[in-house]
């Protein structure tokens, strides 16, 4: 910004103090006067340097330290999210009713700005482990010719979340009062961590799916249940098992029965 306004200052001074924004920066184009700035952060190698040749050392309890091998990263970035979801049992579609997210991006810089970026990369992350299945040729899926070949590999098969698929309720926070020393003015990145923030919503889905699979065998209620990932609307209704399922599916709809697969 520094680097930005000295080269504005000419501007500034001929076209006088009640000149608007957009007013000086199409006189800086017209003058061929660059807009942008950018900088260079490099880490320290004293700081952030990881040697697989150095043998791990031992806490107290026996386990391995692997801090005698230097730090792999300069820092981490931790969060963390809940996710509430309704399950339509007899369609298998669900929606997020409500997700409340909280992420340490240390002192951010622009808060406005991450909280978007963790927005998108929570709905991108929902619909990683929710609506976006890969469908290829194999053995349980013979009608896709050649084997091999990848069957929804555009829009119109391969489902990316839309609006409908945001959390109707969305709360997001940053911690406070939880600076990072060791970067750029005490920031944090934010454009990848918030992604499997994500998963809480498959989670909510998996228990939301267990819930009703309790009403169908209530002996089994506290059966474990293993479901894939990624939950799409046909896995969840299979799930639930209940009558209309098992007769579809036969006679592997029990609590520890079928599980409904895609392609791996």
């Amino acid at each position: 910004c520094r680097k930005i306004l000295k080269r504005l200052e000419p501007v500034r001074n001929k076209l006088g103090p009640g000149a608007s924004l957009a007013e000086l920066a199409l006189t800086a184009w017209l003058d061929r006067i660059d807009l942008s700035a950018h900088g260079f952060f490099s880490i320290s190698d004293e700081r952030c340097g990881f040697d697989w040749a150095i043998q791990p050392g031992k806490h107290a309890d026996g386990t391995p330290d692997q801090t005698t091998r230097g730090h792999p990263f300069n820092y981490f970035t931790q969060g963390c999210a809940v996710a509430e979801v309704e399950v339509d049992v007899l369609t298998g579609d669900h929606a997020v009713l409500r997700a409340d997210v909280l992420l340490d991006l240390g002192s951010s810089i622009n808060p406005a700005l991450d909280v978007g970026q963790i927005e998108g990369a929570f709905v991108q992350g929902a619909g990683w482990t929710t609506t976006e299945e890969l469908i290829w040729g194999d053995e349980q899926h013979p009608w896709v010719r050649p084997q091999g070949k990848l069957l929804n590999s555009g829009p119109g098969g391969y489902k990316l979340p839309a609006f409908n698929d945001a959390p109707r309720t969305f709360n997001v926070r940053l911690l406070s009062g939880a600076d990072n020393p060791v970067a750029v003015h005490s920031s944090k990145a934010v454009g990848e961590p918030p992604f499997f923030l994500g998963a809480s919503v498959f989670f909510a889905v998996r228990n939301a799916v267990r819930a009703a699979r309790a009403s169908h065998f209530p002996d089994a209620a506290d059966a474990h249940l293993e479901m894939y990932s990624p939950a799409t609307s046909e896995r969840i209704r299979l799930a639930c098992a209940d009558k209309i399922a098992a007769a579809a599916i036969g006679g592997e709809a029990g609590p520890a029965g079928f599980q409904p697969k895609g392609s791996f």
